[in-house]
């Protein structure tokens, strides 16, 4: 019998090819495991086993609530062989959203990581009817006239017969690559997340593609810190199972110091890591020696410079029109003297810059970026000290791989081309295909596209065109030779550096109850968090600053100037973005801006007073900056 391209015959594959190899290291306290590919399966199988003793089968819905441990891909794979469906989220889901999530997907089994997460929506939980509630990391929980199993209570069996083995891998022919294999949610401009479905197919066509985009093999090695629920975590597993790799689960606490004792091949992060370790970079050299900082950074601008020219001389910068053959010699020309006279600082630049790959381990072939846009000045610093950089594109939505300046496109400050099977389109507002290097929408079809959001016609019939493109929402352009650039953002979520999703209009109509506050817009798009304009009521806000600090205010510049009032209306914005309420920690504002005067219709709004978000950006883009820097 002939079996489909699915993540669950993927697996069986693998393990009939790397059983012998090494698949995940990750550290209980101080000890160090490693499992391997036969060790992987007989887990899967075992875990397989006893969801499907609690009535798991194909078509299940069980939403899954954990981060980053080992536990995790072994649950997200049984459920997988069970041709279940996985809901997953991680452990900071608010009790509120968590409610929505079990109740929307109508999911019948519920995976917590811990006793302590039971506990903190046990009130929840009470007033659902689940069929059965398992927790990974607990004692015994199961009573009997209870529905919750410990991973204890269910794994006390641990012995594979042979019958099961074939049995087990046998159920790959009856999982099709049509089928739903996960539903994730997403933020949606509505305040409730949207359910996006993807299936095997969209998955599938990543794992097709993403091995030779950046020549993964079974002899790669990869620290792994990005939330394993995230599809670009996700995608990144399942491309190193296939492949027969090593992934090593990392966190944040520890991993400058793995990344130093594994010494990987590949790295996959968010842009505000890579910004995290740029700042600690920089600021550990200037606390130890300002003079060292200083002759750092001019190695780091000599390397930068010196890269910039030789894309110059190579033609692997943006271009937006043909050059005639005089321009191009002249431009080779002079760029060859320039490089000549800067090659022998470069060389010494380049020499001692390698010191800082160590700290990557000496072995990064690779570093993969996605989630974000990766600033301009974050790319070139780890252009300058040496490691490839893999500025990638995506969205959950496309599970997630859309383009990439992978190792077939060098063109700097672009996101590469569309992956293999992917079509991209630029749109002007009038739905028209745009010309070379015109902004417009950007709009994709390929197999890695999600058939839609569940339960949500509404959503479905807003993002799909009646040619069956998807509608990114975002902004861009594209270069002659179709390299993507992005400009920005047309949907109102705000994607942050660490590759989390926000919706404004929640924050904005909360601290929208405050009294002084006429209009607000939340900013904060690639950046490491969030930041506030605000519109205010200066009759208000002088009442505020008598009452709680006994001063006079006579003008916003009054108020701009004083840290103190400044910090207690942030304080008291924050107080009603709390946790209770369903906003998650990253959902704080970190600063706050008062505007001079109030948006204006036709301008920053539209007809129907709905605020142009990439217009006010792009007005206050000095401000933003400024803000959140």
């Amino acid at each position: 019998m002939k079996t489909e391209a699915t993540l669950f015959s993927m697996f069986i594959e693998t393990h009939k090819k790397y059983k012998n190899k090494i698949a995940f290291i990750y550290k209980v306290e101080e000890e160090q495991l490693e499992v391997g590919y036969e060790k992987f399966f007989e887990d899967v199988l075992i875990l397989s086993r006893a969801f499907a003793s609690k009535g798991i089968k194909k078509g299940s819905k069980a939403v899954f609530i954990s981060d980053n441990r080992y536990e995790w891909i072994v649950t997200d794979m049984a459920l997988v062989s069970l041709g279940a469906i996985s809901i997953p989220r991680g452990s900071d889901t608010p009790t509120q959203e968590l409610e929505f999530i079990l109740d929307h997907s109508e999911a019948s089994y519920l995976i917590l990581e811990s006793e302590t997460l039971y506990d903190m929506h046990k009130e929840m939980l009470s007033r659902l009817k689940l069929k059965t509630i398992f927790v990974i990391e607990a004692e015994k929980m199961h009573t009997l006239f209870a529905n919750t199993y410990s991973y204890q209570d269910l794994l006390k069996h641990r012995e594979i017969y042979d019958n099961e083995i074939e049995e087990f891998k046998a159920r790959q022919y009856d999982i099709r690559s049509d089928d739903t294999f996960t539903i994730i949610y997403t933020s949606g401009t509505t305040g409730r997340p949207k359910g996006v479905i993807l299936t095997h197919i969209n998955i599938m066509h990543n794992l097709k593609v993403i091995p030779d985009l950046i020549n993964l093999t079974h002899q790669d090695l990869w620290v792994s810190i990005l939330p394993s629920w995230h599809i670009f975590e996700r995608a990144v597993e399942y491309a190193t199972i296939d492949q027969g790799g090593c992934m090593v689960y990392s966190n944040i606490k520890t991993f400058a110091k793995d990344l130093e004792e594994y010494r990987p091949t590949l790295v996959a992060t968010v842009p505000r890591l890579w910004e995290s370790m740029y700042t600690k970079i920089n600021n550990k050299l200037q606390k130890e020696d300002p003079k060292k900082a200083k002759i750092f950074n001019i190695l780091v601008s000599i390397s930068v410079r010196y890269n910039y020219l030789q894309r110059l001389y190579k033609d692997e910068l943006p271009r937006f029109e043909q050059e005639s053959f005089i321009l191009a010699q002249s431009r080779k020309v002079m760029t060859i003297l320039r490089l000549a006279l800067l090659y022998p600082f470069n060389l010494f630049a380049k020499k001692k810059l390698k010191a800082v790959q160590e700290k990557f381990g000496g072995r990064l072939r690779l570093a993969i970026s996605g989630g974000g846009a990766l600033p301009e000045h974050i790319d070139e610093w780890i252009d300058a000290i040496g490691i490839r950089i893999v500025n990638a594109y995506g969205m959950t939505e496309c599970a997630p791989s859309i383009a990439g300046r992978a190792l077939n496109c060098s063109t700097f400050g672009t996101l590469g081309l569309a992956v293999e099977g992917t079509t991209l389109k630029i749109i002007d507002v009038n739905g028209e295909k745009t010309n070379i290097g015109e902004i417009g929408e950007i709009l994709v079809k390929g197999d890695q596209v999600t058939p839609g959001y569940f339960k949500n016609e509404d959503e479905n019939q807003k993002s799909f065109t009646k040619d069956g493109y998807f509608k990114t929402g975002d902004l861009g352009k594209l270069t002659i030779r179709e390299e993507l650039i992005i400009t920005g953002r047309s949907k109102e979520v705000i994607v942050l550096a660490n590759g989390e999703n926000v919706d404004p209009s929640r924050i904005e109509s909360t601290i929208g109850k405050l009294p002084f506050i006429i209009d607000a817009m939340l900013v904060g798009h690639n950046k490491k968090g969030l930041g506030a304009l605000i519109v205010p009521d200066l009759d208000y806000l002088k009442s505020y600053a008598q009452e709680h600090f006994q001063k006079a205010i006579h003008s916003i510049e009054h108020i701009r100037e004083d840290k103190n009032i400044v910090n207690k209306i942030k304080q008291d914005m924050n107080e009603l973005l709390n946790y209770k309420k369903g906003f998650k920690r990253f959902e704080k504002l970190q600063n706050i801006h008062f505007l001079d005067e109030e948006f204006k219709l036709g301008e920053e709004l539209t007809n129907t007073f709905k605020k142009k978000r990439y217009v006010i950006e792009r007005r206050y883009r000095e401000v933003i900056d400024g803000l959140l820097k």
